[in-house]
């Protein structure tokens, strides 16, 4: 048998599934607003959007759902999850804690270059929200919280952030034009503290900053009536002529 010089078999990369690149691209179309929480999935409509058949659509539908990101009606089909207030405030409040924690960190073991990464990543994100371009804001945002996290040092702490960074995107993206100006100068604020290696002040700023987040979606979502799940089709059957 054939083995790398390390003494393990060698291993001949494979290309990714279909599916999960199928998957990966409606889980953008979703977390980036261009499909709506509610929004009926139809597969032949998918297929032709992403240029591929029904039937990793259908597999991608599958796992989607398994993920929490889609719901399966039956009679009915896929529609994109709507999340629950309650749902959405239990995730942000996890948020809060798991970022708390990276911001002491960061303040503790960041170094010049990581500040600086830091500074760049705000005043794209500051410049973004200034010109109202929502979409590089909010991209901004995920990616400077990102690089807190892993500026850290804390790979579980990395790992559980991840799980979620996803989600408050999401979550983020329809309160991003509200928050404006003021999230990038409460990330400013943070960035100082950080620098000047500051573990508390980066932790306060940090439970501050994720509150007001959590605050301005719940305040949004507030007046929005919760949207009952779409109700299987019940389909008659056709009766046979007699005799037939």
């Amino acid at each position: 048998m054939l083995q790398s010089d390390s003494g393990a078999a060698a291993k001949i990369p494979r290309p990714v599934p279909l599916r999960e690149s199928v998957f990966e691209a409606l889980l953008e179309l979703i977390v980036s607003g261009q499909l709506r929480p509610g929004q009926h999935l139809v597969e032949n409509e998918l297929a032709e959007l992403l240029g591929v058949s029904r039937q990793p659509v259908r597999e991608a539908l599958q796992l989607l759902s398994g993920e929490g990101w889609v719901d399966l009606h039956p009679g009915q089909g896929a529609f994109v999850h709507s999340p629950s207030v309650e749902e959405a405030d239990q995730l942000l409040a996890v948020r809060a804690l798991l970022e708390t924690e990276s911001a002491r960190l960061a303040a503790r073991h960041a170094d010049e270059d990581g500040v600086a990464a830091l500074r760049r990543l705000c005043a794209r994100g500051a410049s973004a929200a200034h010109s109202e371009d929502t979409d590089t804001a909010v991209t901004a945002n995920s990616e400077l919280h990102a690089l807190i996290t892993a500026l850290a040092g804390n790979k579980v702490l990395a790992e559980l952030a991840a799980q979620v960074a996803r989600r408050v995107r999401w979550y983020h993206t329809p309160v991003a034009r509200q928050r404006g100006l003021t999230s990038w100068q409460e990330h400013e604020d943070l960035i100082d503290a950080i620098a000047d290696g500051n573990e508390e002040m980066a932790a306060q700023i940090m439970r501050e900053h994720t509150e007001h987040t959590r605050l301005s979606y719940l305040e949004q979502r507030k007046n929005q009536p919760e949207e009952p799940a779409p109700q299987p089709v019940r389909r008659r059957r056709m009766r046979t002529a007699p005799g037939s």
